[in-house]
């Protein structure tokens, strides 16, 4: 079975709706678990659209420079061997 992902609007409502409805009930008609549904309140629960939006863009930002580094890292690693193997 596949990931399906759920936009950052969908996890708000779908977080909104349990406070009137029981969690039960919310997790069947949007077709997620009950395990999916507490990991979702326990992430964004509080947060508004705007920050769930900037969270995901840093998100995002910080693994690129974490690819960033580890491409450098090797680089500097691979120009090293060169060195040691030139003297």
């Amino acid at each position: 079975m596949g990931k399906k992902g759920h936009s950052e609007e969908e996890i708000l409502r779908v977080l909104r709706e349990a406070e009137s409805e029981t969690v039960v009930e919310v997790c069947r008609k949007h077709g997620i678990s009950q395990q999916t549904f507490y990991l979702w309140k326990k992430k964004y629960a509080g947060l508004g659209l705007s920050e769930l939006r900037e969270l995901r863009q840093l998100r995002e930002e910080n693994a690129k420079l974490k690819r960033l580094v580890a491409d450098l890292s090797l680089d500097r690693h691979v120009l090293q061997e060169i060195v040691a193997k030139k003297l």
